[in-house]
This record gives C-alpha cells, sequence and structure tokens, in this order.
C-alpha cells in the first residue's frame, strides 16, 4: 500500500458540503456519479478507515472471484480442503459478492495487526494457541469497519461488513484491493507489514474507484515456510494440503490422524509455523498493545478437568465443531502425551478418568497419551469400541 497510510495520524474526511460546492459529493442525491469518477470518496473512506484503527485499507470491485472460484473448486476435487468447510462449503457463493448484496458494487478491505509479543508461560504443561486468538483482533477490526459502513449509509449507501465470515474469501479481495501478495504459504503477505492479520470487508453497492493494481509477489526464491512446515502441509507453493496441516487437523472432528500427534507438539489451538520464519513478517509485523485480556498459553491440566460450560466460555472465540469442547479435550490428551511425564502424579489420576470416559473419542486419545508417557500398566487390555480397540492394538513408542 502506499505511505499515505500514516497509522499514527487522523486524516478527517472532507467537510459537509455547501450547497452550491462539488463538496456536495458526500450527499448522494445531487452529484453522487461526479464525485464517485474523481474517486475522491474512496479516497475519504480509505483514511476514515485508518483513522479508526486499521492498518491498511484498499478498495477492489464486487466483481466474480473467478481466480478464487477456480481454485477452490480444483482443490476440493483433489480432496485437499480434507473435508473442511467454509468457504469450501460453497465456492460459487463464496466467490460472488452479490451473492450477499445482489446490487454489490464496490468492497472495502480493511486488515488489522494481529502481531503481539510473545508472553511468558504462566503455569506447567501449557499448550501454546496461534496468535491470531491471543486476543479479540476482529472487535478491533470490526470496529474500523464499522466506521466506514456507518459513513456509507450515512451518506445513502448500502453496506453490510464482512469478517471472519464465510459469504467471501478474504484473502482474495484483499490481494484484489492491492492489499498484498500470496505468500508461498498461503497467507496473504502485506506489503511492508507481513501476514500477522485479520482481514474483513465492507460490502457495498457504491460504485468506487479501485485502488492500485495488485501487489507483485516479494518471496522470491525464499522457501523457508515450505521447509519448516512441521508436516510439509504445504506440497507447493501457495498450495496447503489440509490433510496435513496442524491448524485444520485441530478444528477437524473424528480421530486425530496418528501420523501427526507428535508434530502436534504443545500446540493447542492453530499453528504460526510457516509465519514466523517468513522474513518479511518477521522484519516488518506492525506490533502493538492489543486491547483487553491477551492469552497465548492456556493450562492443559485445565481443560481436561474443566466442565463442558467453562471450556464453551473460555474459548468462545474459537471454532469448535459442534460446539462439543470434546474435541478441544481431544487435543488436549495429545498435547498431554507430548510433553507431561510418567511420574506426574496429576498427569496420572487424568489420564484414569479419560481411559474410562464415556466418549469412546475422548477414551482412544487418552490410550495413545497413555502410551506415549509410559504408562501402559494402566491400559486396559481391550475395549467394547472398535476405534479405542484400534489405538490399543497400535500403541506408539514411548517418548523419550
Amino acid at each position: 500500500m502506499p505511505e499515505w497510510c500514516l497509522r499514527f495520524g487522523i486524516v478527517q474526511l472532507a467537510k459537509k458540503p455547501e450547497t452550491n460546492t462539488s463538496e456536495r459529493a458526500l450527499k448522494p442525491r445531487a452529484t453522487r456519479h461526479q464525485f464517485i469518477a474523481s474517486s475522491r470518496y474512496a479516497d475519504q473512506l480509505i483514511a476514515l478507515g485508518v483513522a479508526s484503527g486499521l492498518h491498511r485499507v484498499g478498495v477492489t470491485s464486487a466483481d466474480i472471484l473467478n481466480r478464487a472460484r477456480e481454485v477452490l473448486t480444483e482443490r476440493k476435487s483433489l480432496g485437499l480442503h480434507n473435508e473442511m468447510q467454509f468457504t469450501y462449503r460453497n465456492p460459487i457463493r463464496s466467490t460472488d459478492p452479490t451473492s450477499t448484496m445482489p446490487n454489490a458494487r464496490s468492497i472495502i478491505v480493511g486488515a488489522r495487526s494481529y502481531a503481539t509479543q510473545l508472553p511468558l508461560k504462566q503455569v506447567e504443561q501449557s499448550a501454546r494457541i496461534a496468535r491470531y486468538v491471543w486476543a479479540d483482533y476482529y472487535e478491533q477490526l470490526r470496529h474500523g469497519l464499522a466506521q466506514i459502513a456507518a459513513q456509507l449509509k450515512k451518506d445513502g449507501w448500502r453496506a453490510i461488513i464482512l469478517a471472519d465470515d464465510n459469504s467471501i474469501v478474504d484473502r482474495e479481495v484483499a490481494y484484489e484491493a492491492g492489499l498484498g501478495w500470496f505468500g508461498k504459504n498461503a497467507n496473504l503477505l502485506i506489503e511492508g507489514a507481513g501476514s500477522y492479520f485479520v482481514l474483513g470487508s465492507v460490502l457495498t453497492n457504491a460504485p468506487l474507484e479501485p485502488s492500485k493494481t495488485t501487489v507483485k509477489d516479494g518471496c522470491g526464491s525464499c522457501q523457508r515456510c515450505i521447509d519448516k512446515c512441521p508436516t510439509q502441509a504445504i506440497i507447493a507453493p501457495g498450495v496447503v494440503d489440509a490433510r496435513k496441516c496442524l491448524a485444520w487437523l485441530l478444528q477437524k472432528p473424528g480421530i486425530f490422524d496418528p501420523a501427526f500427534r507428535v508434530a502436534l507438539g504443545d500446540r493447542i489451538y492453530g499453528c504460526d509455523d510457516c509465519q514466523e520464519v517468513c522474513p518479511p513478517t518477521v522484519r516488518h509485523a506492525i506490533v502493538e498493545k492489543p486491547h483487553g485480556k491477551t492469552q497465548a498459553w492456556v493450562s492443559v491440566m485445565t481443560i481436561l478437568n474443566s466442565d463442558d460450560e467453562t471450556l464453551l466460555e473460555n474459548f468462545k472465540a474459537w471454532y469448535i465443531a459442534d460446539r462439543d469442547p470434546k474435541w478441544i479435550r481431544r487435543n488436549a490428551l495429545i498435547i498431554l502425551g507430548n510433553i507431561s511425564d510418567a511420574s506426574d502424579e496429576a498427569t496420572q489420576i487424568v489420564l484414569k478418568r479419560y481411559l474410562i470416559d464415556r466418549e469412546p473419542i475422548l477414551r482412544a486419545h487418552a490410550v495413545w497419551a497413555t502410551a506415549r508417557i509410559g504408562l501402559n500398566y494402566l491400559l486396559p487390555s481391550k475395549d467394547s469400541d472398535p476405534m479405542v480397540q484400534d489405538e490399543l492394538n497400535s500403541l506408539p513408542s514411548v517418548r523419550l
């Protein structure tokens, strides 16, 4: 993006027009189209977004996202989505802004940084949380988008906010709006700032002047993200195989693929590895103190000892399949097997309880964690559920 962003400066909207001035464009009833053609209105909305806390703002048309549609359809046909829904659920809808607003003409795209210094661990046996959910960065993003939407509505236009929404492929519209390029890790790298950003849009029927042309690729020959992915999930530049991606496997319901349990390490939600080694992200991230509570670590024991209501309240910002906390517990059991010690009494107590849990999925992962730590004497000889029995028949090696 051009340097007019001036993140810490306040750029005023144009003053309300007098009856006989060209500034009348802010009043859409008179010279709306003349004003739009000058692109000044788009510039004012961009400036308003920046002044309202967004780190980057751009504008693109509400045309069909043909490239994204082709990519989603192809990767879905190859099984690379691994049952992931989100924008894969209905590529036709998520690549056509007019599915959300039939007369949409433009999209104002905003980006808000979630780069924050890593807090120290507060307790032993902690699990890592991905950066984008350390705090409610979407609240700050929505605030900036809301100011833009409010101005549009004030001026007589329609406006719909889309943030963390399956209705649109947010990275694609951000790319089209000139905010950045697609990195080899498939994240959008914002020019001069890296990839630690949440993205959102304001869909409007105002025919705004699009921002500058798309940003050129800035990765060059670098492929650190590909080399450092713990599961080799980046199978080609910009192509992620969700069947191997830890961020998705943590969210996917069912048995956690045994092939990737050790690689999971201490991650409980998301994975930042491909961003943490990215030079533009490491060097240029916009680091700011987030508003409200920040949480980068969570106690594994707290998760495994909490009731359903507490877990859903504590992690209400997380995507949890069917809002069923057993999937968080499943992940916590794997982590326990990766980080705990056989001599830890609390670990033994927890595993004994989960080995007889009423949920087969939890018994199955408790079997793996128990064997991984080396507490095989706690294991039952058999289980009535085939899934659990499969785990008993293929125990992992003890962690050294």
